[in-house]
């Protein structure tokens, strides 16, 4: 019997794509959804010129469209699609596969971001199920992002390493200059880049145990994992964010820093958040600034997080004392969360501090974070100009540069300093 066999029984909808039979050494299986997408042969020919791991490898392009998506997105999904065949013909071997599911019909309904990515993933484990490898690894991929040449390496290495591993986010960097696009979207993608690394290395700083880069072009998970967790979500867009966020706070989870994805930092009109919708908002803004959360809602939720070990077996009174002290911000948030009563629940559930604490971020957790940060910033702390943002973070960090200096120069900065981080607060 496979490990998913019950996972397949609940997902009516699945019907599996590939007939050819996996290899017995298959290990590693990459999910590449494709959009109206005209550079995907970059990103298979970047993933070919990766050294190759000791496991088999399986690349499955998903090439989608809705039912509603006029003949300009379609034209242009059939040419990848044909291109994408006479390129694979010359370039498989021993170690590397590729598979194209060819969906350009999806119910306008889920059509979007996370059921192309579903679709993907669902096969991967379909394919790991008929060789029994609960192990095996999926890997994110966009069909318009390439990698460092030693990209499989170290998801091999990674895993090897960190055996019992639910899953890891892989180091990124957009491209903050070429020819492949106008110079505002350079600098566009520079800011929304700071925002970011701003954005996690503020929750790292306060200590959040869940702060990791939920960016689809690169992550990857155990099979086993993603069908525990009910596979991927056929949300339009954060589908990352949302499925990411149910494997992080199991614990086994972690960076890899030592290779690099470059996803594109192009405009995109399919999702109605995240990094294209970001550059689109940009560009057609006339203000050449990016805005982001104050610094200030991360000191007051550090204050809060620095309650926390003290709140165990604490009476609900006591709590709510502790509560009342705290900045209004917090305070009020957590008052309208009814916070006493929840750090009381937890309290009766947990035996110790490390099940308190654990239990107790499980409930505030990255979704309750965003709704602080959307409450206060709607009703405390306006957004500021993400570059004064930064500098105020590197200054915390000691990190300040020692002089002036511009956002490329900042975001080299961060990217220096994440790079090189081990942060395994949420495996402690």
């Amino acid at each position: 019997m496979g490990f998913a066999n019950q996972y397949f029984e609940k997902q009516k909808d699945f019907k599996f794509h590939i007939e050819a039979e996996p290899r017995k050494d298959l290990q590693y299986i990459i999910v590449i959804p494709c959009f109206y997408e005209n550079r995907l042969l970059d990103s298979l020919e970047s993933l070919y010129n990766c050294s190759r791991p000791d496991g088999s490898v399986e690349i499955i392009i998903v090439i989608n469209s809705s039912l509603n998506d006029d003949n300009r997105i379609k034209e242009q999904n059939l040419k990848t699609f044909n291109e994408a065949n006479d390129w694979i013909k010359s370039h498989s071997d021993n170690k590397l596969h590729y598979h194209i599911i060819y969906v350009p019909e999806l119910p306008p309904k889920y059509a979007g971001a996370g059921l192309a990515r579903k679709t993907g993933m669902d096969e991967a484990v379909w394919r790991f199920n008929l060789i029994k490898n609960s192990g095996g690894i999926i890997i994110s991929f966009d069909a318009d992002s390439i990698c460092d040449n030693n990209y499989l390496a170290e998801i091999e290495n990674y895993y090897n390493i960190y055996s019992f591993a639910d899953g890891c986010s892989i180091y990124f960097e957009h491209p903050l200059s070429g020819d492949d696009f106008p110079d505002d979207i350079y600098s566009a993608i520079t800011l929304y880049e700071l925002h970011l690394r701003y954005y996690i290395q503020s929750l790292r700083y306060i200590s959040f145990p869940f702060a990791y880069h939920t960016v689809g072009s690169c992550f990857s998970v155990k099979a086993l994992t993603y069908i525990k967790q009910g596979g991927m979500n056929k949300k339009k867009a954060g589908e990352d964010f949302y499925f990411l966020h149910k494997v992080i706070p199991l614990g086994n989870y972690n960076d890899i820093n030592s290779t690099r994805v470059i996803p594109s930092p192009r405009p995109s009109l399919r999702v109605p958040f995240g990094t294209g919708q970001a550059i689109n908002k940009y560009i057609r803004t006339n203000e050449k600034q990016f805005m982001t959360y104050n610094p200030d809602l991360f000191e007051d939720l550090k204050e809060f997080f620095g309650l926390v070990p003290g709140l165990f077996k604490q009476k609900q009174a006591d709590i709510n004392i502790r509560i009342e002290k705290l900045p209004r911000p917090i305070k009020e948030f957590l008052q309208i969360s009814n916070a006493g009563n929840k750090i009381n629940e937890v309290n009766n559930n947990s035996g110790n501090i490390n099940s308190f604490s654990r239990r107790l971020f499980n409930w505030f957790n990255a979704f309750t974070v965003i709704k602080y940060l959307n409450f206060c910033t709607e009703n405390y702390y306006p957004r500021v100009n993400v570059i004064s943002a930064v500098n105020a973070l590197l200054s915390k960090l000691d990190l300040s540069p020692s002089e002036k200096t511009n956002e490329q120069k900042l975001l080299k900065l961060l990217r220096h300093h994440e790079r090189n981080q081990n942060y395994t607060v949420a495996n402690s």
